[in-house]
């Protein structure tokens, strides 16, 4: 039961020639594989419509696994994702140049499809990646590659089945309000920032956020309504600052950005280990050897970019508060009174930029396995100096980004379950769902799935490959040619 097209759409653009040839010239997807089982809806279920969800769709389809199914809880594909929603940036944060949803078909690639459409010199041109051409091209790869994805889908939750030929999940889900019961082998969480855990709102703002005085960058926020308004971010990553640009260039009276640190954070520490021979063997690296990478990335800090940062310095109502963390909040009226060391500031409204937990048991659909999967903090103890709780927290994967049970026995089927979002970053040492994960990732999990598959139905595939095979040809073929000796030719 897959809702994605088998073949690709039919060629409607004359910009699109050189796609549709490159997928002609790769041939259409291998036949599906997977044997089929009653009770079974889905051979692979993704959770996210967006570029992780898409990348992963066109993948294991490319790889003969048919079965997959993609659902999305936003309503349509202009708002599934963070392109068109709450990504707030002008240009993406990472190079033009890196391998995207398209795999090894380059002719699927971002500079394709961008060259078709302004020529190679309007490439050549960019710097970075324009979020909203991005988010037109993702658009493009899902027509392109026929990637069907469910929209208005959400997953509510799901068990592991005590019955059936192979193991495979009860999955519920909440489709245009109701709620419908299906069945997959697979589940991959491809779902996001927020994927592993929840947007972290510090305690001093939860009550601002309940009372709608604040939100969370991860929120939908209406910018606005904060024209004229005295708006507080917290927070010095980029999204901290793109809030506080969009909240500017939408008429607000005032910005001050609040960071933790005595300076902003400028030093790009993943750069010196952003190398193939590093990133495709990081599995084999010691634990403590990532968690020394994960945990030196985030005690310097996120770095902005620097045109997020010259973003806001154009306006001069934008302020910029250092070394100055929030040490409570009160609220008068429909006003926030922040305390920073002996100041008070009043604001009509705060943003916290203050990133994601991957605390499992905060997503309702994950909560009831939180206690059974295995955490970094369940096989590594960190050193004093490296010490990180919330890290601590992240679900430690298998190489094939399945999750692991923490004690063996216990819940064998959490390996059917995948994580293709930030909360594997301990384990990957990249934020899983950005575009520099895709090359090595996408590819791991759909080999471990394969491989999973075929194992599931040993006995099927056993049968099927040691069956009786007809034969092309019968000796009458060759009969004439055959060798009759010297002394018989010479007589005849």
């Amino acid at each position: 039961m897959s809702n994605a097209p088998s073949t690709p759409l039919a060629p409607n653009d004359p910009r699109d020639r050189f796609a549709h040839e490159a997928l002609r010239l790769l041939g259409p997807a291998p036949a599906n594989w997977v044997p089929r089982h009653d009770g079974i809806d889905h051979d692979v279920l993704v959770v996210g419509g967006g570029q992780s969800g898409a990348a992963l769709s066109f993948a294991l389809r490319r790889a003969g696994i048919a079965e997959v199914s993609v659902i999305d809880a936003a309503p349509d594909a202009q708002r599934a994702g963070v392109w068109l929603t709450r990504a707030r940036m002008h240009k993406l944060r990472t190079l033009k140049n890196l391998v995207g949803p398209e795999g090894p078909v380059s002719a699927l690639g971002f500079q394709a499809w961008y060259e078709s459409r302004h020529g190679l010199e309007a490439y050549a041109a960019l710097d970075r990646i324009p979020r909203t051409d991005w988010a037109a091209y993702l658009d493009w790869f899902r027509h392109i590659t026929a990637t069907g994805v469910r929209y208005g889908t959400r997953l509510v939750g799901f068990e592991a089945a005590g019955q059936g030929a192979v193991p495979h999940f009860r999955v519920r889900l909440e489709v245009d309000g109701q709620e419908r019961i299906e069945t997959a082998r697979k589940l991959v969480f491809a779902n996001g920032v927020a994927g592993s855990g929840a947007p972290f709102v510090p305690e001093l703002l939860a009550n601002a956020v309940a009372g709608g005085l604040a939100a969370h960058t991860g929120h939908a926020i209406d910018f606005a309504a904060l024209e004229g308004k005295r708006v507080a971010v917290i927070g010095a990553a980029a999204s901290a600052f793109d809030a506080a640009a969009v909240a500017l260039e939408h008429g607000a009276a005032a910005v001050h950005l609040f960071a933790r640190r005595d300076h902003l954070a400028a030093t790009p520490v993943a750069r010196v280990r952003g190398y193939p021979g590093l990133y495709d063997n990081y599995f084999a690296l010691p634990d403590a050897t990532r968690w020394h990478h994960a945990a030196r990335y985030r005690r310097l800090g996120t770095t902005p970019p620097p045109d997020s940062v010259q973003r806001v310095l154009a306006f001069p109502n934008f302020h910029l508060h250092l070394g100055a963390p929030w040490r409570g909040v009160t609220q008068n009226g429909n006003r926030l009174v922040a305390h920073v060391h002996d100041e008070h500031f009043h604001f009509d409204f705060a943003i916290a930029g203050t990133g994601y937990s991957h605390e499992l048991s905060e997503r309702p659909e994950l909560a009831g396995i939180a206690e059974l999967v295995l955490r970094w903090r369940d096989r590594f103890e960190a050193p004093a100096h490296e010490r990180d709780d919330e890290l601590a927290a992240a679900p430690y994967l298998g190489t094939g980004l399945e999750l692991v049970e923490k004690t063996a026995g216990t819940a064998p089927w959490l390996r059917d379950i995948h994580v293709y979002n930030p909360g594997g970053f301990a384990s990957t040492g990249l934020p899983l769902g950005d575009v520099p994960g895709m090359r090595g990732y996408v590819p791991a999990i759909v080999r471990r799935i394969s491989e999973d598959l075929v194992l599931a139905d040993l006995p099927l595939h056993e049968a099927r490959t040691r069956a009786e095979v007809a034969p092309d040809f019968g000796p009458e073929l060759y009969a004439g040619a055959l060798w009759q000796g010297e002394a018989r030719l010479q007589v005849a």
